[in-house]
C-alpha cells in the first residue's frame, strides 16, 4: 500500500470517528437560544409560564399547543431543552453518581431527621399532613429559616419560596426562629419570597410562573401551605371530584418538575378528614386521595401528644425508607428535640 493510500485511509478513519462521536451538549442560557425559538415564540412561551430552559425541559408537547407551534416543532424544542440539561437514558451506576447531587435539609430536630435519613431531600415532594394545630405551618416556618443555613449546619445556603393559601405565614415567627439560629432577622426575611394564593387557579398560576423567580433568587425550598385548602372549598360534591383531582394532579406535577429542574426541596402541607366508619385504627386520612398519595414521595403524619408542646411525627410513606415514628417539640425557638429528661418525665406521667 502506497504512502498516499495510508494517509487517505487515516483521514477517512478519523472522519468516521468524528461522525460517530456524540456531539457535545449545548448549554442554552435563555429560551431564545434554543433552535426554533424566535422572539415571538419566546414571548408566547413566557406568557404560558415557561421562562427558563429548565422549565421547558419538563414540559410536554401538548402543553405547548397554545403557543401555536406544531407537534413536531414542540417535540424538537423540548428535546433541545432536555439535551441541554442532561435528561436522557443513563445506566444505574451513573444514576448512583447523580444521586450524590441530591441535597438534604434539616428539619431542626435530629430525631425527625433520623427517620428521613438525615433531612428532607431535594428533587422530591415531602408532604406533612395532620389536624389543625399539629405543627404543619410551624414546620414550614422552620424550614424557611433552616434552608438559609450553611451545609455544615444542615442548610442549603439558599432562599425559600412560600405559597400561602390559608394566611398562616407570620414574619414574627420567622424573626423568632432566625434569632435562635444565629441569623440576622432582616437578612432572613429578605431570603423568603412570599405569595398568597386566593383561589386554586391563582395557586396553580403562581407555581406555573415561578421558574424565573426560582433561578434568579437561588431558591432551594418551595413550600405550598396548604396544598388542598382551595381545591377542597371550591370543588364540592362527587360530580366535581374528577375535575378537582385532575387539577391537583397537574399542580403537583408542576411542583415536582420545578424541584427536579432546580434541585430544590419541595414541601406541601395537607389537611385531613375523619372517616366515621373506621372503628379500628386511625380514622384520620389526608385530603387528595391517591393523586396526592402517589405524587408525594415522602409522607409524614403529624399529631399532638396528650399534652404540652410535644408533637409526634410518623413516616407513613417513602420510596426507600421504613416506617418510623419520633417525637419533637414546638417552642418559641422553633422545632426542637425533646430531651431525654423530658422523655423520662413524660413516661413517669409527671
Amino acid at each position: 500500500m502506497s504512502e498516499d493510500e495510508n494517509v487517505e485511509n487515516q483521514e477517512q478513519q478519523k472522519q468516521e470517528e468524528q461522525e460517530e462521536a456524540p456531539s457535545p451538549k449545548k448549554k442554552y442560557e435563555f429560551i431564545e437560544d434554543i433552535p426554533g425559538v424566535g422572539p415571538a415564540t419566546a414571548q408566547k412561551l413566557r406568557d404560558l409560564g415557561y421562562h427558563t430552559v429548565e422549565s421547558l425541559a419538563m414540559a410536554t408537547a401538548r402543553e405547548l399547543e397554545p403557543v401555536g407551534v406544531g407537534e413536531k416543532k414542540a417535540f424538537s424544542i423540548i428535546e433541545a431543552a432536555r439535551s441541554a440539561i442532561g435528561v436522557n437514558f443513563i445506566r444505574a451506576d451513573e444514576l448512583l453518581k447523580m444521586r450524590k447531587n441530591v441535597l438534604r435539609l434539616t428539619t431542626g430536630s435530629q430525631a425527625l431527621d433520623k427517620i428521613v435519613d438525615g433531612g428532607l431531600e431535594t428533587q422530591t415532594i415531602t408532604e406533612f399532613y395532620g389536624e389543625y394545630g399539629s405543627g404543619k405551618s410551624q414546620m414550614c416556618h422552620q424550614l424557611c429559616v433552616n434552608v438559609q443555613l450553611p451545609p455544615e449546619r444542615g442548610g442549603l445556603s439558599g432562599a425559600a419560596l412560600y405559597v400561602d393559601t390559608e394566611n398562616t405565614f407570620r414574619l414574627e415567627r420567622i424573626v423568632q426562629m432566625a434569632k435562635h439560629a444565629s441569623l440576622e432577622p432582616e437578612e432572613a426575611v429578605k431570603n423568603i419570597i412570599y405569595a398568597e394564593a386566593y383561589t386554586s387557579d391563582h395557586q396553580m398560576f403562581l407555581l406555573e410562573n415561578a421558574d424565573e423567580i426560582i433561578k434568579e433568587n437561588n431558591i432551594k425550598l418551595i413550600i405550598v401551605d396548604s396544598l388542598t385548602s382551595h381545591f377542597r372549598s371550591e370543588y364540592i360534591g362527587r360530580e366535581m371530584l374528577a375535575r378537582r383531582q385532575q387539577k391537583l394532579n397537574k399542580h403537583m406535577h408542576k411542583l415536582i418538575a420545578l424541584a427536579r429542574a432546580f434541585n430544590t426541596v419541595a414541601v406541601v402541607t395537607n389537611q385531613v378528614m375523619a372517616k366515621p366508619d373506621v372503628f379500628f385504627g386511625d380514622a384520620v386520612h389526608p385530603i387528595g386521595g391517591h393523586i396526592v398519595g402517589h405524587t408525594s414521595h415522602t409522607r409524614i403524619y403529624l399529631r399532638r401528644a396528650s399534652r404540652g408542646p410535644v408533637r409526634i411525627a410518623r413516616l407513613v410513606s417513602s420510596p426507600y425508607l421504613p416506617e418510623g415514628e419520633e417525637i419533637f417539640k414546638v417552642t418559641e425557638n422553633g422545632i426542637e428535640d425533646v430531651s431525654e429528661e423530658e422523655k423520662t418525665s413524660k413516661r413517669r406521667g409527671r
